[in-house]
This record gives structure tokens, sequence and C-alpha cells, in this order.
């Protein structure tokens, strides 16, 4: 199954056991495009730093934890560049409304013809099928 990984799906995921296995999954292809992968990696960078904080672990303990998931995510999500989904930048703009910053994940579905793995509601009725965590366990 080849899917659009949500940029909060990937953040939340990446924090989890079971999300971390998830996304090791030999039947899913997984995709995210270079602007939420961006957001994904500022996000986690801090939730690494909160982490750390709230269970008393070191900065540099938090720092390997956060290179090991973005590791992880560079093996098993392909990053795809702007340039390739632009084309169809007007066309997902017009299917999200709500959250006009979506529009990325939406563009590189319609371009690879793919389902959004995501829980935001936003994307409902974009006309591109969503699948939860959930549903893909």
């Amino acid at each position: 199954m080849k899917l659009i990984v949500d940029a909060n799906i990937l953040v939340a995921e990446l924090t989890r056991r079971r999300g971390r296995a998830l996304l090791s999954r030999l039947d899913l292809r997984l995709f995210i495009a270079e602007v939420p992968w961006s957001e994904a990696q500022h996000e986690l960078a801090k939730r690494y730093t909160v982490i750390a904080e709230r269970t008393g672990s070191s900065a540099e303990s938090a720092d390997e934890q956060y290179t090991q998931v973005i590791q992880l995510a560079e093996v098993y999500v392909e990053v795809v560049t702007q340039t390739f989904y632009a084309s169809s930048e007007q066309e997902a703009r017009r299917r999200i409304p709500r959250d006009p910053d979506d529009w990325h994940t939406v563009a590189l579905a319609l371009s690879l013809s793919a389902d959004i793995w995501t829980q935001d509601k936003d994307f409902l009725g974009c006309g591109v099928a969503t699948w939860t965590t959930d549903t893909l366990l």
C-alpha cells in the first residue's frame, strides 16, 4: 500500500514503539513531502528535548534518540521534493481549504495516486482516501 504520511502522524508514531514498528512494515510504501518532513524534524527535536527534561535524561541522550528516529524515518519514508508535486498545488489547495498548509500532503497524494496516513480531520473530504494508525494496525 502506498501512503503519504502527514507530518503530525509521523511525529506521533516516531515517539512510540508501535509506530516505529508500523513504519518498518514491508507492505507499506511511505512517502512525505519535503515541507512536512522539515516540520516533522523540527517538532521531533522539540519533543525529544521535552521527553529528556521530563525523564531527567541528558541533552545528549535526547539528541541520540532524535538521531535514531530520524535515521529510521529516512530508511522507511521517502522524502519527495516540492518540484515533483508542484503541478498539483492549485488542485490540492482547492481540496483542503481548512488548513492551507496541508496542501503539500494532498498534492503529493494526487501526484503519486496514493492515500494519506493521518489523524487530522482536515483531510476528510479532500477526495483522497485517508487511513488512521488504528486502521493500519
